[in-house]
């Protein structure tokens, strides 16, 4: 009987930088997920890879002096390697500068293009460069851009567009009919609500201002903008290319479900389903926004010197207990949180103390009371019931929960096998047991249980934790792992010989690995990551800006607004009112009486009802605002030259 196809896929990562463990983290859920579909008896097909094109790329490459090409290579490389060192079960691995990837997204604009999806025009607006996103004004939060707070740059060139809003009805009604498309459901009411409804604007698919792109084979000097050459990996990886579909596109094609971090399910869940429907292919069967991995309760930055890197990590703490913290510790629809106290008290609680004291006690047990042989089951008693129900529901619970995606949930069902096999010793006594010679028969059959419940556990992490799995079957030896040996409890073999009793995870102790960490991080600043320098302008330019000291005699947040603060500014012998984004980083009563700097002669504008005569001026690094203030007091009114 021919296997039920199951094609996942990750986001590819992006080549700007090494990936740390919160990017990391997608890639290892994926995995598990995959894993788990291949032990239930699925033909499964697994892609990831990376995508190594746009502008970012292209500036990074500049500022260290090498091209593009060797900049992607490299970290390809790495994320590569670091896929490699955990353990990741990958069919396919793309990367965006393939030949054969670069020649179907050409074919795709073209066939866009020539049925009338694609129009050329030209675009006037605001552009986020660390987003690569274009953003109309009224999209705009605060005057800058709406996923990252970060500033905006006005942009004016000629580019294509894709016509989105043709196909608005046809996206919102395929999402009504297949209410699984989007989850979790918070995720499709955000991308339904935000984004959908409020009307789709047409997309602009094609840049002029860089280079480092697949070209637009047609039009000379254009280069295919990010999201048609990214997101068309999914099916360039199978084979697809307009003209040709590949034996595995018609094999595994639609995917069943697109793993995806929920700060750019905007892309998967709009524009590249109205691709597919622009090219006549079926939509992927569902697209799953996973949650963020913090550090602490913060997303992590060089800048702020809270990086953890899964290569740390692993060579700290092992890789499966690396992949047991990042699949255990996410939950199913909220950011997850990482940070080194309470991976080492998992470590310690789950993997030392729960599954591998029961592990190292059980052998040890067996080579000391029958010689290291598997004794055979006979006596009954009270405790097996529950103990053989425990074990053999798992698959049911665990197959339940990763149907789903809640693959936390799922290992706890794992777990609730090793606890009751933990609290099964402790009620049957063993070594109690052992002491009378008439309950030989007893213990035999008690050891026998605990064998075949630990091996359901094997077989059941092998999708979790594959070199446990591994670890765990050598030391019962168990050979039979398979899905359908664990839906009946018997399937160890008496007579066969037992390993070492080795451990699977020595305790570790907290204090003194905290301290051998502390002393491995940097003395010296974090490495500080900046903007791109703009482009160079004429002096002429700069003599158009009247730019001021202003002294604040007034400021409060505006009503109604997160962001906003109403500056009352005195400027020599008048007062001007200027508003301001940036209440998240400045309490109004702390600027009072401070000097600022501030753009005098920019037009007036209205934000929430209140008209801005001006620009304070503040220095952004990471996502923070400082108002720039005089080192020393001043005249306010004085001109900044």
């Amino acid at each position: 009987m021919e296997k039920e196809k199951f094609y996942i896929t990750t986001a590819i990562a992006y080549t700007s930088k090494t990936p740390h463990i919160g990017n990391t983290y997608e890639i290892v859920l994926t995995d598990a997920i995959a894993r788990h579909n291949r032990f239930i008896g699925k033909d499964v097909f697994f892609l990831t890879g990376t995508d190594e094109h746009g502008q970012k790329i292209q500036e990074i490459a500049e500022a260290a002096g090498i091209t593009p090409q060797e900049h992607v290579d490299k970290i390809a490389g790495e994320i590569r390697n670091i896929a490699d060192m955990l353990n990741i079960s990958y069919d396919g691995f793309i990367r965006t500068t393939d030949d054969h990837h670069v020649k179907a997204v050409q074919k795709i604009f073209k066939k866009l293009y020539d049925q009338g999806d694609i129009y050329k025009s030209e675009y006037e607006g605001w552009y986020c460069t660390p987003c690569e996103s274009f953003w109309t004004k009224t999209q705009l939060k605060d005057g800058c851009c709406p996923d990252c707070g970060r500033e905006v740059k006005k942009t004016k060139e000629e580019a294509y567009f894709f016509k989105m809003s043709k196909y608005q009805e046809r996206l919102e009604r395929h999402i009504a009919e297949n209410p699984d498309f989007i989850c979790p459901e918070s995720r499709k009411n955000e991308m339904v609500n935000n984004f959908i409804k409020p009307g789709l604007q047409d997309l602009c698919v094609s840049r002029t201002s860089f280079t480092w792109g697949v070209p637009v084979d047609f039009d000379p000097g254009h280069v295919v903008y990010v999201w048609i050459d990214a997101l068309s990996n999914y099916i360039t990886a199978l084979g697809y290319s307009v003209d040709e579909k590949g034996e595995l596109y018609q094999k595994y094609w639609p995917a069943d479900v697109h793993i995806i971090g929920k700060d750019i399910l905007r892309f998967h869940t709009i524009y590249w389903p109205i691709m597919l429907m622009a090219l006549g292919e079926p939509l992927p069967k569902q697209v799953f926004g996973h949650p963020w991995m913090l550090f602490g309760e913060e997303k992590m930055s060089k800048s702020r010197g809270n990086v953890i890197y899964a290569q740390d990590l692993v060579r700290h703490f092992g890789v499966d207990a690396v992949r047991y913290y990042m699949l255990h510790e996410m939950p199913y629809a909220q950011d997850g949180t990482i940070t080194y106290e309470v991976f080492i008290s998992r470590y310690n609680s789950d993997l030392a103390n729960t599954l591998g004291n029961l592990v190292t006690r059980t052998v040890a047990m067996v080579n000391k009371y029958f010689g290291g042989i598997l004794p055979e089951p006979g006596a009954e008693g009270e405790f097996d019931a529950d103990l053989k129900n425990t074990a053999v529901s798992a698959i049911g619970g665990v197959e339940s929960k990763m149907a789903t995606y809640h693959v936390a949930d799922s290992l706890d069902e794992i777990w609730k096998v090793a606890n009751r096999a933990n609290k099964y010793i402790d009620e049957t006594a063993p070594w109690v047991l052992a002491k009378d010679e008439n309950s030989r028969e007893r213990l035999g059959t008690v050891l026998y249980n605990l064998i075949e419940a630990i091996r359901i556990i094997a077989a059941l992490l092998s999708a979790y934790m594959p070199e446990t799995s591994e670890k765990i079957a050598a030391e019962i030896g168990a050979e039979e792992l398979s899905y359908e040996s664990v839906k009946s409890f018997g399937a160890s073999k008496p007579g066969t010989k037992m390993g070492s009793g080795a451990v699977l995870f020595a305790r570790i102790d907290a204090e003194k690995k905290l301290a051998e960490l502390a002393a491995e991080m940097p003395k010296d600043e974090p490495e500080v990551e900046i903007a791109p320098f703009k482009d160079y302008i004429e002096f002429e330019e700069w003599e158009k800006l009247d730019i001021r000291v202003g002294r604040v005699l007034e400021c409060e947040p505006v009503k109604k607004s997160k962001k906003l603060l109403r500056f009352t500014l005195e400027v020599g012998s008048e007062t001007r009112q200027i508003l301001s984004g940036i209440s998240q980083f400045h309490k109004p009563e702390e600027l009072i009486g401070k000097n600022v700097v501030f753009i005098a002669n920019l037009k007036p504008r209205k934000m929430m009802g209140l008209e801005s005569h001006g620009m304070i001026l503040s220095a952004e690094h990471d996502g923070k605002l400082t108002v720039l203030t005089t080192l020393k007091d001043m005249q306010s009114g004085a001109e900044i030259v």
